[in-house]
């Protein structure tokens, strides 16, 4: 299955949404939430909705530019599907690397670069643990 026909083949209706595991000599790049209020100080990987017609790899480029200032490369992906947002989404991370530019953070709270043994050092959102989780994995693996 492309990447393509598996953006539009969620079987639930859900919005694909993708985020990007940045990783780089300082560790894995973190966001922190700014809002929504109730999500706000949880963190998560940058990334964002896949637009109509869009591909997750280009929808990653883009947020990353627009969220970050950066451009990256994108990898391969980093776990399975990830249902959030009290099922309304369906979340897709990816392994990226930085290509141009210096992460800032426009539209976050904050950015933290994290060892691989410091990737529970903050709270994350409930459903990036499971993408968490199998980074850390991968990474230790």
């Amino acid at each position: 299955m492309t990447e393509e026909s598996a953006n539009r083949a969620d079987p639930g209706g859900r919005r694909v949404v993708v985020g990007a595991a940045i990783r780089d000599h300082r560790g894995v790049l973190a966001a922190a939430r700014a809002y929504p209020p109730e999500l706000a100080g949880l963190w998560e990987f940058p990334g964002g909705k896949v637009e109509p017609g869009e591909s997750e790899t280009d929808a990653l480029r883009r947020e990353c530019r627009e969220e970050l200032g950066v451009a990256i490369e994108v990898g391969e992906r980093v776990g399975g599907d990830l249902v959030t947002g009290g099922g309304r989404f369906l979340l897709r991370v990816y392994l990226a690397r930085l290509v141009g530019g210096e992460p800032e953070a426009k539209e976050h709270a904050e950015l933290r670069w994290l060892a691989p043994d410091a990737l529970d050092s903050v709270p994350w959102l409930p459903g990036n643990r499971p993408a968490v989780e199998a980074l850390a994995a991968l990474l230790h693996g």
